[in-house]
């Protein structure tokens, strides 16, 4: 799955996830909702602006926009 793939999965899961329209996202954003429409389809890249933009309405990380797992400290090895 590419980047944009991931993008627009998790754009659209949480803007379900609070049962906003397409529309009501775009006028929180002050873009067009033709847009949000592309970024959902995967079929338009987003820059950070915008990244930073939906992570702050969705009230997330850019990370967890772009997919990426939380990071865990590596394990310790126990020494012999």
């Amino acid at each position: 799955m590419t980047v944009m793939e991931r993008v627009a999965r998790n754009v659209r899961k949480r803007r379900e996830a609070r049962a906003w329209t397409q529309q009501h996202l775009a006028d929180k954003l002050q873009m067009q909702r033709a847009y949000v429409t592309q970024i959902e389809g995967g079929t338009r890249g987003v820059s950070l602006e915008v990244l930073e933009k939906l992570a702050r309405e969705f009230q997330c990380s850019i990370g967890a926009l772009l997919g990426e797992s939380p990071t865990r400290p590596p394990k310790r090895r126990k020494r012999p």
